[in-house]
């Protein structure tokens, strides 16, 4: 029986794989916050357009 718990346990590939939806969400935040700064000055242009016809 406590083999059987050991062999679980090695084999628990749990906490890898959270880990590697943490990485990815990191990876995905990161390329959003560049992204949005980069055409930070493109979004703030046209709101400012949205906001002069309205």
């Amino acid at each position: 029986m406590l083999n059987f718990i050991l062999a679980r346990i090695a084999t628990d590939e749990e906490g890898q794989t959270m880990a590697e939806y943490a990485v990815v969400l990191a990876v995905i935040t990161v390329t959003i916050l560049g992204a949005l700064l980069a055409l930070s000055g493109g979004i703030e242009g046209a709101l400012e357009e949205v906001t002069a016809i309205l």
